[in-house]
């Protein structure tokens, strides 16, 4: 059963591939209905597939296993090749993958349609997919690295989908060169890690580093620095983070997709894959716990200040990845994908509720001039309900309860307190700023043409996808936690219980005091609105917090002009200027030589009695020196 598994893994991005083939070699000439039936089919049979391989793998056992499809390359002793590695970590990430993916592809099918370019989405969507399974499957880390490139590509893609409008364009390109910068890093870490083990297999590496390195030293910190420096770009971290908000100019399945569910997560999936090299790094592994921490009260403070639905979806993606790097700086890698697992489930949810809300208010975005929205649009309220609590881990009932108790428990544990007071503030944010969405969503009066004009979608495409996610974002998602134990490390203080249940009790109460403060500000108070912070006495902090801090302001300061005031000082190209220096000063040579060049026998005779005169009195006034 374990072999015709692994045999049949190979189909999970060739599926996807072969989609985007069809897709892009069709040239236009499939429809609308074609066009989203390849697309959806596609993901669909890599889901079903990788169902098949997940019972064959529990049924072997839950041991790892490994497939080599060929040599990728051969340069001397450098060999990397195109081969598979299934275990629990790269099992749970596919699912993911191919599941909630399925299911975006499922309700994209119902978002896009009437779009005219809808070949070319689902295109770029299959190579989506095939990049990031991929990247989890990848055996070595120049296989990990070509995925992980091409989500990037895939991204800039789909994030300038509409490109018709510059804003968009910008936005693809703002999130290309960030993600960029942290891969810089992340391929000078892959060369290191080369020079110092003389391979790039993943397992080797990682059996190997003990015995290189010894815990703490310097080669050891850069290695894992340098794999950080990748994860923040992908993962939307400090200081890396300001493409995410940006990236929601695609369309609302893309955001699901990549900036909820999968690629922002890869940094995470890299972290714990690599986990060994941190293990010898303390300090940059209580690092990467610092900057989710930061990450997780900056996007969080900033989501309660937007106004667009979706931008303050993006700010709770960053906040909740922040919560996954706190756990990966603990050392909790297990907890850290179990988090992953059950936010791509209510992100997923969410970030779908809030493109069937767009859709039918004729593309409005401002929850301002939304409202009222509950009777006619039933399922995404419930969609958001669902999502909602379990973003804000209501207690006992929902799937993010158990994951975000997971990270909270192990940074007590691990006796990092600074830690777990930014998570519990974390959580108290993330219900405020949730409910806030909600309220201003679904209640209240509508305040808008559109919103009066909103109709309920219909269909399974719709309506499957929202349901299935809804479901999993219930306490039985949190039943598909995987056990990591053969692939992670135990947790520090694993082994400990005290204190355990005391801490659910003071989560669930700080998040459900969350809810209870924003009832009496949102609804008592009635201050949920921009115009209305903005006249009070905190206008300048909400005003902060809407920019996201001003990072965008002090980065276009600091890196941006000055880039475009060098470029515009050298846009003459000095290089050039230098050698066409040269050439003039030659040029200027010859035009002197080429004036004494006359014609006149007389000008050369009296040049030639001048010259002959010149080198008598040197040579004489020479001698009676």
């Amino acid at each position: 059963m374990m072999e015709l598994a692994m045999q049949l893994l190979t189909l999970t991005f060739l599926l996807p591939l072969a989609g985007t083939l069809i897709l892009a070699l069709s040239r236009g000439r499939l429809g609308e209905g074609s066009s989203a039936f390849v697309g959806v089919l596609s993901v669909g049979l890599a889901a079903l597939v990788t169902a098949i391989v997940a019972i064959g793998f529990v049924n072997g056992g839950g041991q790892a296993a490994s497939l080599t499809l060929w040599t990728w390359i051969q340069v001397g002793d450098f060999a990397p090749t195109i081969g598979l590695a299934l275990d629990a970590l790269s099992l749970t990430m596919l699912g993911v993958i191919t599941g909630v993916g399925f299911l975006i592809h499922l309700f994209a099918a119902w978002y896009m349609q009437g779009d005219t370019g809808i070949t070319r989405f689902f295109a770029y969507m299959n190579l989506f997919v095939f990049s990031m399974v991929l990247l989890v499957l990848g055996d070595n880390l120049l296989l990990l690295f070509l995925g992980w490139e091409g989500v990037g590509l895939c991204s800039y893609l789909l994030i300038g989908y509409y490109y018709e409008r510059s804003a968009n364009g910008a936005a693809a390109i703002k999130a290309f060169i960030v993600t960029r910068i942290g891969d810089v890093f992340l391929a000078i870490g892959l060369f290191l890690m080369f020079s110092q083990f003389g391979t790039l297999d993943i397992q080797t590496m990682l059996a190997m580093a003990p015995t290189v390195w010894a815990e703490g030293e310097g080669m050891a910190q850069l290695a894992a620095l340098l794999i950080l420096g990748g994860a923040l770009g992908k993962s939307a971290q400090l200081p890396l983070h300001t493409w995410l908000a940006d990236a929601m100019a695609g369309p609302t399945p893309v955001s699901a997709l990549i900036h909820a569910a999968t690629m922002v997560t890869a940094g995470v999936y890299l972290i714990a894959r690599l986990h060994g090299v941190f293990e010898l790094a303390p300090d940059v592994l209580y690092l990467v716990g610092v900057i989710g921490a930061l990450t997780l009260l900056m996007a969080g403070f900033a989501a309660l200040a937007q106004t667009d639905i979706k931008r303050i979806l993006a700010y709770s993606t960053m906040s909740q990845i922040g919560y996954m790097f706190l756990a990966l700086g603990v050392g909790a890698f297990d907890a850290a994908i179990f988090h992953l697992m059950t936010h791509a489930f209510f992100k997923a949810l969410l970030f779908l509720s809030a493109g069937a809300v767009i859709v039918s208010c004729h593309h409005e975005q401002d929850i301002r001039q939304l409202g009222g929205l509950w009777r006619r649009l039933p399922l995404p309220y419930a969609g958001f309900l669902m999502g909602g609590a379990a973003l804000a881990a209501l207690p006992l009932v929902t799937a993010g309860f158990y994951s975000k108790d997971e990270i909270l428990w192990h940074a007590l544990a691990a006796n990092k307190g600074d830690l777990l007071v930014v998570g519990l503030l974390g959580a108290f944010l993330t219900s405020l700023y949730t409910l806030r969405l909600i309220l201003g969503t679904f209640h209240g009066e509508m305040k808008s043409d559109n919103a009066r004009t909103a109709e309920p979608g219909t269909g399974l495409r719709h309506g499957v996808p929202l349901v299935v996610l809804a479901i999993l974002s219930t306490f039985l998602g949190a039943w598909l936690e995987p056990s990591l134990v053969a692939v992670l490390p135990v947790s520090p203080g694993e082994a400990v219980a005290t204190g355990h249940t005391a801490l659910e009790l003071v989560a669930s109460a700080v998040a459900l005091a969350g809810l209870g403060f924003g009832a009496w500000l949102f609804l008592v108070k009635g201050k949920w609105l921009a115009s209305h912070v903005a006249r009070g006495p905190g206008a300048m902090l909400w005003h902060l917090w809407h920019q996201a801090w001003g990072f965008d302001r002090v980065f276009d300061r600091l890196l941006v002009q000055p880039f475009r005031h060098l470029v515009h000082w050298l846009r003459g190209d000095l290089i050039d200027a230098l050698f066409n220096l040269v050439a003039a000063i030659v040029r200027l040579l010859s035009a002197g030589v080429t004036r004494v060049q006359t014609g006149r026998l007389r000008t050369y005779s009296t040049s030639m009695v001048f010259g002959a005169t010149v080198v008598m009195l040197v040579l004489v006034g020479g001698y009676l020196l």
